[in-house]
C-alpha cells in the first residue's frame, strides 16, 4: 500500500470520528489507490461503493488538511463524483 493511501485512511478516520455514516463511498487517489468509507470507518479498498469520488492527490490532500471545500473541488472539476450523489454530499458534510 502506497503511503499516500496509508495517509488517506488515517486522514478519514480522524475527521470521521464518531460521525454516523450510514452509506459507503470510495475515494480513488489517481495513480496511488482507493480507500473505502462506511460505517465502519476508512481502509485501503476497492470494492463497490455507492457512490465513487475521484482526485488526484494533491486535491484530495488538500480537502482533508481543510484547504479545499469537497463541494468546491467538485464545482470546480478537481473532484469527480460517480453514483449516489446525496451520499456524496453527506459525506462532504462530514468532511467539512
Amino acid at each position: 500500500m502506497s503511503t499516500v493511501i496509508e495517509a488517506a485512511v488515517a486522514a478519514l478516520n480522524d475527521k470521521l470520528g464518531s460521525a454516523d455514516f450510514d452509506g459507503s463511498a470510495k475515494f480513488v487517489i489517481e495513480g496511488e489507490g482507493a480507500v473505502v468509507v462506511d460505517a465502519s470507518g476508512a481502509r485501503a479498498s476497492d470494492e463497490d461503493t455507492d457512490v465513487t469520488l475521484t482526485a488526484d492527490a494533491d486535491t484530495f490532500e488538500s480537502m482533508m488538511t481543510g484547504d479545499l471545500n469537497p463541494t468546491a473541488a467538485f464545482m470546480s472539476g478537481k473532484l469527480s463524483v460517480d453514483g449516489d450523489m446525496g451520499m456524496a454530499m453527506k459525506l462532504g458534510s462530514i468532511l467539512g
